[in-house]
């Protein structure tokens, strides 16, 4: 292993060690009781984010619709970001800011739930989808670098990664997304047994 690389895997292990100092367990407890409530009733999970955000986004709704770990019925989770159509022809015809909050519009539900990620916590269209989740009846939850931006004043829950470096950001989401994905699961699997 290359000097470099130890460094950086040594760095990502001092980060996972912030991130549990940081008091993510009780937000993240939070965070799943959240999204439990919300598709034990059929209601949906809307997530959202830019670039590799995005990306998980796209991640997460991949778990829960399909399977993570545990056979079970798919989930009614959508990721925002995933419909090219809708993203370009908004943003064209109105503004790219707007484009998550219309989506919110279009599949919200009282008692479902949205769910924004973003490395700065700041990202425009992010805060207005949990403006709109809220509007709506949702509830908001925020994955986030440290302090949670802009979002923060936004989310009934808050899980802030102590870092403001986006790749160690992304990292830790990573890393806290599929635990929730595998409780959110394993506890959805139970209650129906």
């Amino acid at each position: 292993m290359s000097r470099s690389l130890e460094t950086y895997l040594e760095s990502t292990r001092d980060l996972l060690s912030a991130t549990i100092r940081h008091g993510v367990g009780d937000r993240t407890e939070q965070a799943i009781g959240q999204i439990v409530a919300a598709l034990s009733q059929r209601r949906p999970l809307l997530v959202c984010g830019n670039g590799g955000s995005a990306a998980d986004a796209l991640h997460i709704a991949g778990e829960l619709v399909g399977r993570f770990l545990l056979e079970r019925p798919a989930l009614p989770v959508i990721a925002l970001s995933a419909n090219a159509a809708v993203l370009t022809a908004w943003s064209n015809d109105y503004d790219y800011e707007s484009v998550f909050a219309r989506q919110v519009e279009a599949h919200a539900q009282p008692g479902g739930v949205v769910w924004g990620i973003s490395t700065s916590g700041n990202s425009p269209n992010v805060v207005a989808a949990l403006q709109a989740g809220r509007r709506l009846g949702m509830g908001t939850l925020a994955l986030t670098g440290d302090g949670g931006g802009r979002m923060a004043a936004h989310a009934d829950v808050l899980i802030d990664v102590p870092s403001r470096a986006t790749p160690r950001i992304q990292e830790m989401h990573i890393c806290l997304y599929h635990f929730i994905c595998a409780e959110v699961e394993r506890r959805l699997v139970e209650a129906a047994a």
